[in-house]
């Protein structure tokens, strides 16, 4: 990424940025490369980055190279991910900026897609499309040759990508693009009719640039973060700070390390080589870096907030924990422990052994006793040494969670309704 940063400094080109593939879930490279663009892209270059929140897109699929189209979602389910995308895109920009940096300008493309009618696209978009080349993009081909085959409207959607370039660039200046390499088709594709639309009205075409980012994978060459079934999200809704850094801490391979703190950070780059000599030798604390990419990956995400949220999350649920509480952190951890769901009769005023027992964490009160006789007894964290101890509604977070340890590792958390 500063490779990247430092070659913009050296471009002479004036205008805007387009982005392509900025979505809901995690697209991380996406998202530290807008980042750049936006920070580094000021002053004398006057650049200004434009990102499209793609609601054409929306309507029919993210082509990535998918054995499968992807189901057309409803109008509502349309208008909430795109509202969502543009709020998180503004959230994040501006929470990283800097002072003196103009903001991000978010379009629609239903903005102009919504009033065309389709002989006028395929009068003033389609007459200069060559089916030839939209035949040759690697993607088509692909699709055209497995089971499924395309669609006509996945087929046509580079058509629908190469004019948003082309109406940002006349509207707005815009003369460079940018996205995933799996995009490289389809900004081309933009270029392509950048070029023809203006040749054939006797005009200079503008010259205009695609620029493309390697996709983020794993040291055995896995997609990172957008797995079938496990894709990571930067909402806080879909996905919790604790959630997304418990991800990074634990899925990332020292092998891997290194190579993500220079792509999805900003520390310094002596920083992280300073890091990877350290990890070189026999004193090294397995999991520093992991938790430092998890820490820097989760305030450009979720700001210092998150962070401390994730890191409390983190502390609450290790062996013997004695961190202080709250309803937020338990919530957070909520799908990483067991749980039982008890009505407040079963839990207030009743002997602790008894709520062990009811809520499952031991099988009879006589274990209950011994756990406690033991000292490894915890109750939100705090250690129980009576075994005539009775649970009290203060013991109660927010009067409704409860959160039971029996041993270092055997935790409960007990939903009292």
């Amino acid at each position: 990424m500063l490779c990247m940063s430092m070659a913009l400094r050296n471009l002479t080109l004036h205008g805007s940025v387009m982005f392509t593939q900025c979505q809901l879930c995690f697209s991380s490279e996406c998202y530290i490369t807008l980042q750049v663009w936006h920070v580094c892209g000021t002053g004398s270059h006057n650049f200004r980055s434009k990102s499209c929140s793609l609601q054409q897109e929306c309507k029919f699929f993210l082509h990535t190279g998918k054995s499968a189209e992807r189901p057309i979602l409803s109008e509502d389910n349309i208008e909430h991910n795109v509202q969502s995308i543009q709020a998180l895109l503004q959230r994040l920009l501006s929470q990283n900026g800097e002072q003196g940096i103009p903001e991000p300008v978010l379009l629609n493309n239903l903005d102009w897609f919504g009033t065309m009618p389709l002989l006028t696209f395929l009068r003033q978009v389609g007459k200069f499309a060559r089916v030839g080349s939209m035949l040759a993009k690697d993607s088509v081909r692909s699709r055209m040759e497995s089971e499924s085959g395309i669609s006509y409207t996945e087929f046509t959607y580079q058509l629908l990508q190469g004019y948003d370039f082309v109406h940002l660039q006349r509207e707005h200046g815009c003369r460079v693009q940018i996205g995933g390499s799996d995009q490289w088709g389809n900004i081309t594709a933009g270029t392509d009719l950048i070029r023809r639309l203006g040749s054939e009205y006797g005009r200079e075409p503008p010259q205009c640039f695609g620029l493309t980012f390697p996709l983020l994978t794993s040291s055995d060459g896995k997609k990172w973060g957008k797995s079938e079934g496990g894709a990571l999200w930067l909402s806080a809704e879909k996905m919790s700070p604790f959630k997304l850094y418990q991800y990074l801490l634990n899925n990332t391979t020292d092998q891997d390390v290194i190579r993500y703190l220079k792509m999805l950070t900003f520390l310094p780059l002596d920083r992280i080589q300073s890091l990877e000599a350290d990890m070189q030798q026999s004193d090294y604390e397995p999991n520093t870096a992991q938790r430092l990419l998890a820490e820097e990956v989760i305030g450009f995400v979720h700001g210092d907030e998150g962070v401390s949220a994730a890191l409390t999350a983190t502390q609450a649920l290790q062996p013997g924990a004695t961190t202080a509480l709250d309803a937020a952190t338990l919530e957070a951890i909520a799908s990483d422990v067991p749980s039982a769901s008890l009505d407040k009769g079963q839990v207030v005023g009743q002997p602790l052994v008894q709520v062990m027992v009811a809520s499952g964490l031991q099988p009879s009160k006589a274990a209950s006793k011994r756990m406690i006789k033991g000292g490894g007894v915890q109750v939100n964290n705090v250690r129980i040494t009576s075994e005539d101890h009775e649970v009290s509604l203060a013991d109660l977070i927010e009067g409704r969670l409860l959160l039971l340890a029996a041993g270092k590792k055997n935790k409960l958390l007990v939903r009292v309704s």
